[in-house]
């Protein structure tokens, strides 16, 4: 009933989101995570040790990171499986791995900050959302930097945790999103993280792999539904471009949504003030984006979460009526 699970906590989310006033109760599981990994950095990445031993240490923590929240995910849901409505229960635990509802509203924000507020505004609101250097962007670098996030984050904060409850029930969404924090956390490579977390980043690039695909082919078929979009465009972009990104999983969403749109996305851009030189997704679109290329990605980004939506509700079907 994995599956099930799975499109459960998408169909609620989608419609509720995470409530804040339980946000501000007990947090949220990602906060739970970020506690664990940096208890564990702060115990067992010490700068004087080397990078053999710590790079060993890195796997343990990661082993941790991992197991502590699939251990207690497959705990609630045996604990369920023999309570009334316990697979409702589930899926409503399960909706806190996803982020359907806030990812849109965050980069809704921007375009809103643009149109109302000004390039300042705007700053803020992408800087609430990317990582590189908010002050470096003009108008049109927002506007990018908004987008490509909402593609790379469609794929981490939605597929990604849908698959693997999917695969696992709420113990494989719980550790997905366990091992996509750590590595939002320590897979970094700076001086202190360089060794440390390369575990913890190799290990969210495998269980990466088939979100990201999967969430290209779904903006490309997105494509067809929304006006203005080009489905050909898309797919191109994706065969050309999405294996030549630094990550060998952010292009793929990225170089679909910069080909449906017509923008050339990612490209050098600076991160704590270095210059990630990157090459182009959509190499020859526009790099002129707008507050209204926003909402074309918004739009985009709808349709294919409905589509994500309909294939897990297929499978579901498929699924009972095998079993």
């Amino acid at each position: 009933m994995s599956v099930l699970i799975a499109f459960l906590s998408l169909v609620v989310e989608f419609a509720l989101g995470y409530p804040d006033w339980l946000f501000r109760a007990i947090g949220h599981p990602v906060t739970w995570f970020g506690r664990l990994i940096s208890f564990l950095d702060r115990r067992l990445n010490r700068a004087t040790d080397p990078d053999a031993l710590r790079r060993k240490r890195g796997v343990q923590a990661l082993l941790v990171i991992v197991l502590v929240p699939a251990i207690v995910g497959l705990g609630v849901q045996i604990l369920f499986w023999f309570v009334p409505m316990g697979l409702v229960i589930t899926a409503l635990l399960a909706t806190s791995l996803l982020s359907q509802k806030s990812l849109y509203e965050h980069v809704e924000a921007v375009a809103d900050a643009l149109d109302t507020g000004g390039i300042a505004l705007a700053r803020l609101a992408v800087s609430r959302i990317v990582g590189r250097d908010p002050e470096t962007l003009d108008r049109a670098g927002v506007c990018r930097a908004a987008i490509e996030s909402l593609a790379e984050n469609f794929s981490d904060g939605i597929v990604a945790p849908a698959f693997w409850t999917g695969v696992g029930g709420l113990a494989g969404g719980a550790a997905y999103k366990a091992a996509n924090t750590a590595d939002s956390m320590i897979g970094h490579r700076t001086p202190r993280h360089e060794a440390f977390g390369w575990a913890a980043a190799r290990f969210d690039d495998w269980i990466n792999l088939p979100a990201s695909r999967l969430t290209a082919l779904l903006i490309v078929l997105a494509a067809f539904f929304v006006k203005g979009a080009d489905v050909k465009k898309a797919w191109h972009a994706v065969r050309r471009d999405a294996k030549k990104h630094r990550s060998p999983n952010a292009g793929w969403p990225e170089a679909a949504m910069a080909g449906a749109l017509g923008l050339a996305l990612a490209g050098p851009r600076f991160y704590g003030g270095v210059l990630v030189d990157d090459v182009f997704m959509g190499e020859g679109g526009r790099r002129e984006a707008d507050s209204l290329d926003i909402r074309r990605a918004l739009k985009l980004y709808r349709v294919a979460d409905y589509l994500l939506i309909a294939l897990f509700g297929l499978v579901s079907v498929v699924v009972i009526v095998v079993t």
